[in-house]
């Protein structure tokens, strides 16, 4: 089933290779006329690298609740010290994935590093997780922050009902990811214009932030130190919570083939980011304090709202308009690179063949971006979500703590390898072992989710053997599996991509 055909029948080397003029196979003819080269094109520019990395980072934590990290430290001055490390430690993290991104030019991301370092079953498993529950899931809790805060205007004075979250966000899933089978082009500007729209959200809270500042509104910043949380977990629990707000950072190596110049843009992209959103968020939670105390803020549901309704009266209407654009952002964002990892990961046999195809006319990977669309709508509305995602948390910091090691096993396995931009080898072996430290956290501090997460990550090694290694399956399911591929790639308008790099 996720092999390729060993039937060549949508397959067939003289179409894949021919031209095309936007005709499909019909289901009796098996070599159509091409005119035109369907690939993946080269459309994210720098300008674009950023915003996509920038705007999944940003999503509505630090509007909404930045208490995870006070909660756990104790006091304002900690907060603000694990609030600029954890940027520290995801700048590393970004780092080498510029490297990986420069010698390794597929897209894929953290599967296709572990793919090339330590081989398919570890890749398989770790995209088998990603399709079944880490993206369906983390794209459901981010769009329900979508549609909480696009209707908050409407319901001032009243709570507003959970049916109408939910249809609101299945319109905004649906309308995401509609626009990213039908343009890269329009999905990267608008990309752009919520990364626009997240700054300028920031700078929003941080400019009269800084204005209490001159003022001397400072008291919540004396004895800043005062009460920090000295327990074993305690500080552990906060970098964790950190890190979980800075993750997105490894978003724009999902489309390595699809930037131009990726020696050069990848690195900058990711420096530029990194330090923007760094600085943004450390005086973001220094605009907080200079009107909030600590106490208000961990009590508080949504702190810009609570900020914004102290500072500017009516104004601050338009808050939870800026935090439903910042999670819209996140969703596109999310959407348009976690598809290029199925994509290449079908492209490589690992998931079915019908997703490593391209749209004949629009040039995007159409089934790789809808196929989240049921999985996504069926979390949406059965699941309890932040259940879901605490059981995969750890399997989120395990792989990527494995593709950064995979780094360094590169470095030894293939010295030879061109490696445009290079980090020092301190930097993965730190970023690697924190990110294991992590996983292991999560095992401590929620074994019971941490478990079943475990578990469900165990599923994708049977099931590997099962699709993958097994390649004796009866003819009559190798027909029908064939047979569905090519009825969707007729009602989808798609063809495998020419310039496919398999490897």
């Amino acid at each position: 089933m996720f092999r390729k055909p060993a039937v060549p029948t949508i397959t067939n080397r003289s179409y894949v290779e021919g031209q095309s003029n936007g005709r499909l196979p019909s289901m009796d003819s098996k070599e159509p006329v091409r005119e035109e080269k369907v690939v993946l094109k080269k459309k994210v520019t720098l300008l674009r690298g950023v915003s996509i990395i920038i705007g999944t980072i940003i999503g509505a934590g630090i509007f909404i609740s930045p208490k995870g990290i006070l909660e756990n430290t104790g006091s304002v001055g900690m907060s603000l010290v694990v609030w600029t490390v954890c940027g520290i430690l995801s700048l590393f993290g970004a780092l080498c994935y510029a490297e990986l991104g420069t010698c390794i030019k597929k897209s894929g991301g953290h599967y296709t590093y572990i793919l090339e370092a330590f081989g398919p079953l570890p890749a398989f498993v770790r995209v088998w997780v990603e399709l079944l529950i880490i993206r369906p899931a983390a794209t459901a809790v981010i769009s329900l922050a979508f549609g909480r805060h696009i209707l908050e205007p409407l319901f001032m004075q009243c709570e507003i009902p959970d049916l109408a979250i939910k249809f609101i966000t299945a319109v905004g899933i649906t309308v995401v990811m509609v626009l990213n089978s039908m343009s890269v082009s329009w999905s990267a500007r608008l990309q752009i214009f919520l990364t626009f729209c997240k700054l300028v959200a920031i700078l929003i809270i941080i400019v009269p932030g800084v204005m209490q500042l001159i003022k001397g509104e400072i008291q919540h910043f004396k004895k800043a130190f005062e009460g920090t949380n000295t327990s074993v977990m305690g500080l552990p629990l906060a970098f964790y919570s950190g890190m979980y707000a800075y993750s997105g950072w490894f978003y724009l190596n999902f489309v390595t083939e699809e930037v131009e110049n990726p020696e050069k843009n990848i690195p900058l992209a990711i420096g530029i980011s990194m330090v923007t959103v760094t600085v943004g968020y450390v005086l973001t939670n220094i605009a907080y304090f200079t009107t909030i105390s600590p106490e208000e803020l961990l009590s508080s549901n949504a702190v810009a709202v609570t900020f914004a309704e102290q500072l500017m009266g009516r104004f601050s209407l338009a808050v939870p308009i800026f935090v439903a654009l910042s999670c819209f952002g996140s969703m596109n964002g999310g959407i348009f690179a976690v598809s290029r990892m199925f994509y290449v990961a079908s492209r490589e046999g690992h998931l079915p063949e019908i997703l490593s195809m391209i749209h004949v006319r629009k040039h995007t990977p159409l089934p790789a971006v809808i196929v989240l669309h049921p999985l996504t709508m069926i979390m949406l509305f059965t699941s309890e979500l932040e259940d879901l995602l605490n059981f995969l948390s750890f399997a989120r910091w395990l792989f990527i703590g494995l593709a950064v090691a995979g780094l360094i096993y590169l470095r030894y396995k293939c010295p030879d390898m061109p490696r445009p931009f290079k980090v020092p080898l301190f930097i993965p072996a730190l970023f690697s072992f924190t990110c294991l430290f992590m996983a292991a956290l999560s095992l401590g501090s929620d074994p019971l989710n941490t478990g079943i997460g475990f578990v469900i990550t165990l599923t994708g090694v049977p099931a590997y053997y099962l699709f993958i290694v097994w390649d004796k399956k009866p003819k009559w399911f190798r027909k029908i599996v064939d047979r569905i591929t090519l009825t969707l790639q007729i009602i989808l308008e798609v063809v495998p991509a020419e310039d496919d790099q398999k490897s």
